[in-house]
């Protein structure tokens, strides 16, 4: 073999393995997406099911109407943000709201007896298991898809075609670490 064959195959390997990389890089980036959306898709339904809660609570607690104002402006609030930041933070505010309106429950023991409350409450509960899982997994091919980003050579083809390194889903405050409480 000539050098000008070395040559031409060590070409062919490299601009293979760049296809191999770069095909790497667009499954991570989409599944990245992917895992926002479910993300998203939990948080929906989470939001969806806000209304009912605070409907059926606000039958027996009506006076309370600045907590149902504060369960509102947060969960309008969390719908808002698009950015996973944005989203945490907004998270924050909305876990408290719905910690204060738990709190008038606890006032109410008709309210805690009450089977659509109670079927609320469980559904809520579920929902908040696939937010965290879908979190977890959303973090977890971000952390596949910035590290391969990151290492060297594949950073080579990442910086060549503009793949950035994703934000996590990161918890905002201490009270926010903790599980949130819907039991009663």
């Amino acid at each position: 073999m000539g050098p000008g064959t070395i040559t031409v195959v060590v070409i062919i390997i490299l601009f293979g393995w760049g296809i191999l990389v770069y095909n790497r890089l667009i499954r991570l980036r989409i599944r990245t997406e992917e895992a926002w959306r479910d993300i998203d898709t939990q948080l929906k339904r989470r939001y969806d099911l806000i209304p009912n809660l605070v409907e059926t609570v606000k039958g027996y607690a009506a006076h309370e109407r600045g907590v149902f104002e504060n369960v509102a402006k947060a969960r309008s609030a969390a719908m808002g943000a698009t950015t996973p930041k944005e989203k945490a933070q907004a998270e924050a505010g909305l876990k408290a709201a719905l910690k204060s309106l738990f709190a008038v429950v606890e006032n109410y023991p008709q309210l805690k007896a009450n089977e659509n409350f109670q079927q609320l409450q469980q559904t809520l509960e579920e929902t908040e298991d696939q937010i965290q899982r879908a979190r977890m997994y959303y973090n977890a091919v971000v952390r596949d898809l910035n590290t391969h980003i990151g290492l060297f050579p594949q950073s080579i083809i990442a910086g060549m075609f503009h793949f950035t390194p994703r934000e996590f889903y990161t918890l905002t405050g201490e009270e926010e670490r903790q599980a949130p409480k819907v039991s009663f």
